[in-house]
């Protein structure tokens, strides 16, 4: 069923709803035969709820497709990424409050390390977010011929980068070769109309380039997810809730703000990310509530850290459950396996509780276990939200 169908069948009253998402919480064994680190990791809490609920591995996309954060976060929010397409630019700009406006082109912007032309390190040694306010500024006496330009610190390493101005289009291949060992690739129009944005970007690059050449670490900026922003269905409007996020990182709060969801303020901790929910629980019907280490920890390929960042989300559980949801739902966005130190096209464990689930077998939240779940072992993810409001009441009959 479309968004347009499932709206139709809103009412309201109903139950409140929590969407935990641990990204990247899918994994692999560090050797063939072992656990993954969910598997691995100690987590009482989860596995109670598995055992009251049910489980099953959903696909953020679809077969074999690795999917990026922002789209595995639309499906986990129940809008098709195949057809509710956004880049990371307009993502990151409304992540930080940033006042996108129709036409503006909106990249998301990494410092990088490069030597002897080819990139060394993506992240700039995870450069911190202070260090990148000091050279957001010093790119801002940028000037360009056909574009006005703001640069804006995001977080860690990551910053913004949106051009304003006339005839602009957001039809640009990326600059960010998405590894390390390979020359930052030039700036490409993916259709005539974006030829002179491509230009225009290639100014800001050389010159970006010439600015912190003399920088021993984040010496050049590499850019991706151009885009501007779309005009779609919201999420508080489709489901007829009251919709809140909780998340520390501003590129979750984007899409959230970007699919109608209230962005709530909130500390760095998810202790305190908890605490924001149990602040404002009676506010909303519905609260999206991420934690974002587990995926650094797959990506910087730390295995044991991973485990130990699933298990203190477990410890934290029990503040939220002491809250009385009616529906639970806790997976991840995408696999984020420390073996392979990035996003994987593999299916991501799932669990949904409720007073209403049928208990399906299960009895420990893990990637083999979840397999034999009533969800099943490919469940599209799309379908997830949809079952969680459900299961809270929240829909009426379909037809006769």
């Amino acid at each position: 069923m479309n968004l347009e169908e499932i709206s139709a069948l809103k009412h309201s009253g109903g139950g409140k709803v929590v969407l935990l998402v641990m990204d990247g919480l899918g994994g692999l064994p560090e050797r063939p035969g072992g656990a993954t680190e969910l598997e691995t990791a100690r987590t009482p809490n989860l596995d109670r709820l598995a055992a009251q609920g049910v489980c099953g591995l959903h696909q953020p996309v679809g077969p074999g497709i690795t999917p990026g954060s922002g789209p595995a976060h639309l499906g986990l929010f129940g809008y098709d990424p195949l057809v509710h397409k956004v880049g990371r630019g307009v993502l990151s700009a409304l992540g930080i409050g940033f006042d996108l406006r129709p036409g503006d082109v909106a990249a998301r912007g990494n410092f990088c390390t490069v030597v002897d032309g080819v990139v060394t390190d993506r992240r700039a040694g995870r450069l911190s977010s202070d260090r990148n306010r000091e050279l957001c500024e010093r790119l801002r006496g940028i000037q360009l011929e056909g574009a006005e330009m703001h640069v804006e610190t995001v977080k860690d390493y990551r910053f913004l980068l949106v051009l304003r101005g006339e005839g602009l289009s957001p039809g640009l291949a990326d600059t960010d070769p998405q590894s390390t060992g390979l020359e930052p690739l030039a700036p490409q129009p993916l259709a005539p109309e974006a030829e002179r944005t491509a230009a225009v970007v290639r100014q800001f690059i050389d010159r970006a380039g010439d600015l912190l050449a003399g920088d021993e670490r984040a010496n050049m900026v590499l850019l991706r997810g151009f885009s501007s922003r779309p005009s779609w269905p919201l999420l508080p409007e489709v489901y007829g809730v009251r919709a809140a996020a909780v998340a520390v990182y501003p590129m979750y709060r984007g899409v959230a703000r970007l699919v109608g969801m209230d962005v709530l303020a909130t500390g760095e901790t998810f202790s305190e990310e908890i605490a924001t929910v149990a602040h404002h629980w009676d506010d909303f019907d519905f609260f999206f509530l991420h934690f974002k280490t587990t995926d650094s920890a797959g990506e910087d390929g730390d295995f044991a850290r991973k485990v130990e960042l699933i298990e203190s989300v477990d410890r934290e559980l029990p503040r939220l459950l002491e809250l009385a949801p009616d529906v639970v739902l806790v997976t991840g966005d995408h696999s984020t396996p420390a073996v392979l130190r990035g996003h994987s096209w593999h299916e991501v464990p799932v669990l949904l509780w409720s007073t209403t689930c049928r208990s399906d077998g299960v009895r420990r939240f893990g990637e083999r276990e979840c397999a034999t779940g009533s969800l099943g072992p490919r469940i599209p993810a799309i379908q997830l939200l949809p079952l969680a409001f459900a299961h809270a009441r929240r829909f009426d009959k379909y037809g006769a």
